[in-house]
Formats: structure tokens, sequence, C-alpha cells
């Protein structure tokens, strides 16, 4: 679903950052290869990451569904000196085109891919987080929020992408789609969590950004 008029999403893509020479050919490769491409966070939302993570500049970074690992290589971009990222999925035959760009991107020791269900990895991990982004299974977006907020610093973000599913989210009770009511169950959670600070941004299928207070 388009939520912008195409002439204007051409104009904004126009006016906006170009992509790294590596993030348009992962781009590319995932549109060529991978099965229902449009999960790519893709230019404008990648760049839209890459500026959240240079103004949040992050030491430790979180992401629960690395796809191909595009929107991790975005958020690398403003990490700290000495950051790290750690990305989990459970789809383990894009493994290895993950770390091929990883390993492009100069990023070996920067990121961590981990493969596995993210409810049994997030607790393994020691780490506390300045920003942690979720875009993985939908019904689990409360659980996943759940996991991570004790681990996320004072002061960092959670982002969630697709809340606002193509726009099936405004349908309410009459899409009883399990992926849009659990959408619509997380944003109303985060909107009534008193400890955090929320904006859902309009951007492409829809951002939700937390900062914890």
């Amino acid at each position: 679903m388009d939520f912008l008029p195409k002439e204007v999403d051409n104009f904004v893509t126009r006016n906006t950052e170009n992509e790294p020479e590596i993030l348009n050919e992962l781009n590319h490769e995932t549109w060529e290869k991978v099965l229902i491409p449009r999960m790519l966070s893709g230019h404008l939302q990648g760049r839209v990451l890459s500026m959240l993570s240079h103004m949040i500049q992050p030491n430790n970074v979180l992401e629960i569904g690395t796809y191909t690992g595009y929107s991790a290589l975005c958020f690398a971009e403003g990490l700290q000196k000495g950051g790290k990222i750690h990305t989990v999925d459970i789809n383990e035959e894009l493994e290895s085109m993950v770390n091929k760009y990883i390993e492009k991107a100069n990023l070996k020791d920067t990121v961590t891919n981990h493969i596995g269900n993210a409810i049994d990895i997030i607790p393994t991990l020691p780490e506390k987080f300045d920003l942690v982004f979720i875009d993985a299974d939908k019904t689990n977006y409360s659980n996943y929020f759940d996991l991570v907020f004790d681990k996320v610093n004072t002061g960092g973000y959670i982002i969630a992408d697709n809340v606002l599913w193509s726009g099936k989210v405004a349908d309410g009770e009459k899409n009883t789609d399990p992926d849009t009511q659990a959408l619509i169950a997380y944003s109303e959670k985060i909107h009534n969590d008193d400890r955090v600070q929320n904006v859902l941004f309009p951007i492409r299928d829809g951002l939700m950004i937390a900062r914890k207070k």
C-alpha cells in the first residue's frame, strides 16, 4: 500500500540522501534473490534509520529481525566507536547473505548475527542497549517489548517497524487477522505505557518510536 501519491513519494526519495553503494547492492540482490523483498527497509526508511542512529549515537544496538541485514548496516552508520550491534533472526537460510554483507561493510567485529528464536536469545544477552529495533513476527511485538525493556538504558529507544501494516490497523476490530490485531495491541500498549514517550511516524509502513524515560 502506498501512503503517499507516487509523484510525492518520488519527490521525497529524490530529495533524500542516496543510500551508500553497499546498501544499494544489498537492496538489488534482495529484490533479485529473496522472497518477499518488500520486507527490506529500503532507501527512504534506511536513511531514516541511519539518521536516527546518528542522532542517538548508540553504543549497543539490538535488532530483532535481521532479514538480509540492510537495517543493521544502517544502524552501524551512527554507532559510537567501539559500539556493537546484535541482530537476531530465525531464518537460517539468509545467514550466509547477511554475513557476506557484514564482511563487505568491514563490520565483522561490530555486528553479531544470531540465528534462532529471539524469545530464547534475548535473555542470554548481557548488554544494556541504547537502541532496539523490532521488525520480526508481529504477534510477538508486545512480548519483545517486555523482554527488552529492562535491557534498555534510560533515555534509550525502542523502534518498531510495520505498525501501520499497510493501513490495515485502521480497520480496528473489523480486521480479525492476528498480525493486524497484534500490531493494534502493540501501538495501544506503547501509547498507554507512562514509562515511555512515544510517536508513531507514518514513514513507509509505520515506525513506532518509544523513548524510555
